[in-house]
């Protein structure tokens, strides 16, 4: 029984979020909150935390990065979708086109990680060494 307990804490400390999500769920539950309320909550909570890493990356690097800036608009837009789909008058066309927009922004974020000014200068490292 010991060990089954010492195996159980060894692994919520290497995998903490599993412990934290259990506890989001149980208090959802016991709260008596709808789960798409819980989940829009959540998502607003992502919103403003990206918000908060944008600006204090601004003022420490004094550069926005376009990956926040995606990030953003992603995690917002996905709010938006989820927000229109637990309605019990669902408007179809709007949840395509904000779906059609999150994978327009999905590229962009390829985009912005592919086309990187610090990703260029590896790659032509890289290539140079293998001349």
């Amino acid at each position: 029984m010991k060990r089954a307990l010492a195996k159980i804490n060894r692994y919520f400390r290497s995998n903490y979020e599993v412990l934290i999500a259990m506890i989001l769920f149980i208090a959802i539950f016991i709260s008596g909150l709808e789960f798409s309320k819980a989940i829009i909550y959540m998502l607003e909570f992502i919103v403003i935390m990206e918000v908060v890493k944008m600006i204090s990356d601004f003022i420490k690097k004094e550069k926005l990065r376009l990956r926040f800036i995606i990030d953003l608009f992603i995690i917002f837009l996905i709010r938006d979708v989820i927000i229109q789909a637990s309605h019990p008058k669902m408007d179809y066309v709007d949840i395509v086109f904000l779906l059609i927009v999150i994978f327009i922004f999905f590229i962009f974020r390829i985009m912005s990680i592919k086309y990187s000014p610090g990703i260029h200068k590896i790659d032509n490292i890289s290539e140079k060494s293998d001349e």
